[in-house]
C-alpha cells in the first residue's frame, strides 16, 4: 500500500523539486510498462520461425520459408514476407530496409524521453539542494551567533533529499533504457541479416558456383 503521509511529508520537505521527480518517477514507470507490452505484443526477440523460416529459404525451399514464416507472430513477419515475394526486383533493397527501419523506429519511440529524465533527474536534484543549502545558510547568517547547530544540520539533510531523489529517478532510468536500447539493437541486427538472408540466399551462392566450375570443366 502507498504510504499518502510519508509522500506527503516528502513533497513538503523536498518542496517543488521532488513533486517534479516524482512526475518524472511516474512517467518512466508508464514508459517502461508501455514498452514491455509493445515489445511482447511485437514478439521481440523471439525470432525461431523466421529462423527457421530463413534456413529454408537460405537452402532453397521457398515453400518451407513461407510456411514457417506464416507461424510467426513477429512485426518483422510482413516485412520478410514481402522480401520473399519481390526477392528479384530491382531496388527492393533499399524499399526494405526503409520498412525495417520504420518498424525499429516505432520500437524506439519513449527512449529519448527516458534518456532525458535520466540526464535531468540528478541535475534537478542537485539544483535542489543548492537552493535548500542556499536557506540553510540564510538562517544561519539571519540567526547570528546564536544560531542552533541542530537547525543547520536539520536544514542541509532536507536540502540533500532532492539530490537522493533524482538519484533514485535516474539510476532505474538509465538500467531500463539500456536494457531496451540492447534489445533493439539485437533486433537491429537480426533484421538486416535476414533481409541480406533473403535477397542473396546461399543455395543461389552455391548454384552460380557451380555452375561456374561446370563451364570450367567443359572449356
Amino acid at each position: 500500500m502507498i504510504n499518502f503521509d510519508a509522500l506527503n511529508n516528502i513533497f513538503a520537505l523536498g518542496g517543488p523539486v521532488v513533486a517534479i521527480l516524482f512526475v518524472m518517477s511516474v512517467l518512466t514507470l508508464a514508459v517502461t510498462l508501455y514498452k514491455i507490452w509493445q515489445f511482447y505484443s511485437s514478439r521481440v526477440g523471439h525470432h525461431r520461425f523466421l529462423s527457421q523460416a530463413l534456413n529454408a529459404w537460405d537452402q532453397g525451399d521457398k515453400v518451407g520459408a513461407h510456411a514457417q514464416l506464416a507461424k510467426s507472430r513477429s512485426y518483422l513477419a510482413p516485412i520478410l514476407d514481402a522480401a520473399m515475394g519481390n526477392a528479384d526486383r530491382p531496388g527492393i533493397d533499399t524499399r526494405l530496409d526503409a520498412e525495417a527501419g520504420l518498424a525499429l523506429a516505432r520500437l524506439e519511440r519513449g527512449f529519448r524521453l527516458l534518456d532525458t529524465i535520466a540526464q535531468i533527474a540528478p541535475l534537478l536534484g542537485l539544483f535542489g539542494t543548492v537552493l535548500g543549502m542556499i536557506d540553510a545558510f540564510q538562517g544561519l547568517q539571519e540567526g547570528g551567533s546564536s544560531v542552533d547547530p541542530s537547525l543547520l544540520a536539520g536544514g542541509i539533510w532536507v536540502a540533500l533529499l532532492t539530490t537522493a531523489v533524482g538519484l533514485a529517478v535516474a539510476m532505474p532510468t538509465s538500467m531500463v533504457l539500456a536494457w531496451l536500447e540492447s534489445r533493439t539493437a539485437r533486433e537491429r541486427v537480426f533484421a538486416d541479416k535476414a533481409l541480406r538472408t533473403i535477397l542473396v540466399p546461399g543455395h543461389n551462392t552455391n548454384a552460380e558456383t557451380g555452375d561456374q566450375s561446370a563451364a570450367q570443366g567443359h572449356a
